[in-house]
């Protein structure tokens, strides 16, 4: 268990433990500040190799990080913004910050970073609770059979004749809708996590994708983009697009 403070572990079913009762969420009496109240921290890294990499030293990272019941996907950076993607989940911000410092002591230099948190959008809280569970604590990542990632950042314009907080409830209900239907029309070939960050990074959500096969993400994202939520409203950030590698082969890929 890590020094630095405790944490919710996520075990193989759909369920959290926590590594100290007395932590429970709920328990106002000596709960952890660095936790959400609900849902948990999520922590994109983008990084370069540096001439005094380690290689051991970063398994050691991500074993040690895995070893607490943490989620931990490692990939491979295609283009020239970044080598190496970690993504981290936990509910102890603090732990994020540790790896993160473990990381960057291997020799691997952060370029780019993301900080968000799960959450159930205010357009899906009427989802069966075990959904709702699911998207606040994600069991498995990657999802089994993904073979490509992509992580983007987005934010909902606040132009004058495009300000999506101007709009009716209902109305942002409808579009948000429609934009759904065109995501599910990708099951089984692209999972989606979306992330909230208002207030902790740049912009307002990040979005997660695991695909199947590496065209699944432009296909889902150029299909996406004709719904009027995106078309109209939305805005987004920097595109990185990785292949899934355990860390034993990330670390094969970027030593010198």
């Amino acid at each position: 268990m890590s020094k630095v403070g405790r944490h919710l572990k996520v075990n193989s079913g759909d369920s959290l433990t926590v590594t100290d009762p007395k932590k429970e969420v709920g328990n106002q009496e000596g709960v952890n500040p660095m936790t959400p109240r609900d849902g948990l921290g999520v922590l994109h890294l983008f990084c370069k190799p540096s001439v005094g990499f380690d290689k051991e030293a970063f398994l050691a990272a991500c074993k040690g990080f895995r070893e607490e019941g943490l989620i931990l996907v490692t990939f491979g950076v295609l283009g020239h913004k970044a080598d190496a993607g970690v993504m981290a989940v936990a509910a102890d911000f603090l732990r994020l910050r540790t790896l993160q410092s473990e990381i960057q002591r291997s020799g691997l230099e952060v370029v780019d970073s993301y900080v968000s948190m799960t959450e159930v959008s205010e357009y899906a809280a009427n989802v069966p609770e075990d959904q709702r569970r699911l998207r606040l604590y994600p069991k498995r990542l990657p999802p089994k059979g993904s073979s490509t990632i992509c992580f983007y950042p987005m934010s909902k314009r606040r132009n004058v004749d495009q300000n999506w907080y101007q709009l009716p409830y209902q109305e942002r209900e409808r579009l948000m809708f429609e934009h759904g239907a065109s995501g599910r029309k990708f099951a089984g070939r692209i999972v989606q996590l979306v992330t909230g960050s208002a207030g902790v990074d740049d912009w307002e959500w990040g979005v997660t994708l695991f695909a199947e096969r590496p065209d699944d993400l432009k296909a889902v994202v150029y299909t996406m983009r004709y719904d009027e939520a995106s078309a109209v409203y939305a805005e987004f950030g920097k595109f990185y697009m990785g292949v899934l590698l355990e860390p034993e082969q990330l670390a094969e890929q970027i030593g010198r």
